[in-house]
C-alpha cells in the first residue's frame, strides 16, 4: 500500500511538472527573424522577435569570423610597402551572451548586438605573400584590416539552444536558420 502511494505521488509530480514544462519548449516560435549588417570588422544583428518563451529569460550570441589583411613593407626600402597577397583568418569574435528583453507575454525581441573579429597571432610574410621565393628576410608584416565575412546568431534558454541562424557578408540578411 506505502509502495503504490508513494509512486502515485512521484507520478504525480513527474506529470505536473511535465505539463508544465511542456508548453514553454513546444510553442517557441519565431514571429520575424533577426537581421544582420556587416560593417568592416563588425556585425550587428536585431529585430528578430519570437513568442512562446513564458517568463524565463532567453539569451543571444553572435559569434563572427573573419579575415586579417596585412600590407608588405620591404626592409630595404622603407617607401617599399605592398598589400600582401594572401588574407589571413582572423581570430574569432563574441558578443557574449546578451539577454534578450521579454514582456510579460512571453515575447522576445532581439536588441541590437554587435562581435568584431579578432587579430589573429602576427603572420609570417610567406602566410601573407610578400616577396618571391628567397626575399623572406627582406620583407615585415603590418596589419592593415579585419573583416567580418561571416556570423552566427544561436538563441538560448535555460542552457538549450532554441535557434541558431548562418550569415554571409554579402549573403540574406536574416541568413539561413538551421
Amino acid at each position: 500500500m506505502r509502495t503504490t502511494r508513494a509512486s502515485s505521488l512521484l507520478l504525480a509530480g513527474v506529470a505536473a511538472v511535465s505539463l508544465a514544462a511542456a508548453p514553454a519548449l513546444a510553442e517557441v516560435n519565431v514571429k520575424s527573424e533577426p537581421v544582420i549588417a556587416f560593417a568592416g570588422e563588425s556585425a550587428t544583428i536585431q529585430g528578430g522577435n519570437f513568442s512562446g518563451l513564458g517568463n524565463i529569460p532567453v539569451y543571444g550570441v553572435l559569434v563572427v569570423s573573419g579575415v586579417a589583411n596585412y600590407d608588405c613593407h620591404n626592409l630595404g626600402n622603407p617607401d617599399n610597402i605592398v598589400p600582401g597577397q594572401n588574407p589571413v583568418q582572423a581570430g574569432a569574435g563574441t558578443s557574449g551572451p546578451v539577454l534578450l528583453p521579454t514582456s510579460k507575454n512571453g515575447r522576445a525581441t532581439v536588441p541590437p548586438i554587435t562581435a568584431t573579429v579578432l587579430p589573429p597571432a602576427t603572420p609570417t610574410v610567406d602566410e601573407v605573400g610578400c616577396g618571391g621565393k628567397g626575399a623572406v628576410n627582406n620583407w615585415a608584416v603590418e596589419l592593415r584590416s579585419l573583416e567580418a565575412t561571416a556570423a552566427t546568431f544561436t538563441v538560448t534558454q535555460s542552457g538549450m539552444t532554441l535557434f541558431v541562424w548562418d550569415y554571409v557578408k554579402g549573403g540574406s540578411p536574416t541568413g539561413t536558420m538551421r
